[in-house]
């Protein structure tokens, strides 16, 4: 049944008219033409959909539209500000932590929610706190050095 809905997305107040029960994921893509959110497993397994709801990363495959009416969302698209790289997507790219960069968008965004709860992890928490989500390419250990090098950033003041 189509609703009104609306939301922040990417700091944007968004307001449209949807069956409520449509995946954010495929909202995001189709309504709102932000690609940078990926398909790939469907059911919340792979971490490809991955966005941040109120800060928390989330599996945006699995949300239905209804449960972010009132909240904020950020996609891969919105982590720039004005043009300019977020800190940990320059780090992802200053340490090659890519390969087909399928998956990137997610790890991005659970790297944030990962720094957000604690911008100083140890080796061990970074590898715990990017665990669900798969990279079929192997870029796993690049991965690790670019949040570690953004943690480093955080040291020194950047904000997340």
């Amino acid at each position: 049944m189509n609703k009104n809905l609306k939301f922040t997305l990417n700091g944007t107040a968004v307001r449209f008219r949807m069956d409520r029960e449509y995946t954010l994921l495929w909202v995001l893509r189709n309504q709102f033409g932000l690609t940078g959110t990926k398909y790939g497993c469907g059911i919340g397994y792979c971490g490809a959909c991955t966005v941040l709801i109120d800060r928390e990363p989330v599996r945006a495959c699995t949300v239905p539209v209804s449960e972010v009416e009132g909240k904020k969302v950020v996609t891969i698209e919105g982590l720039a500000v004005n043009g300019e790289p977020h800190l940990l997507q320059k780090a992802f790219m200053e340490h090659d932590a890519l390969q087909c960069g399928y998956c990137t968008p997610g790890m991005i965004l659970t790297a944030y929610g990962l720094l957000d709860k604690n911008p100083d992890p140890t080796h061990e928490e970074i590898i715990q706190g990017m665990d669900d989500n798969l990279c079929r390419c192997g870029s796993h250990t690049r991965v690790i050095r670019a949040i570690q090098s953004a943690a480093k950033e955080l040291k020194g003041g950047k904000k997340l």
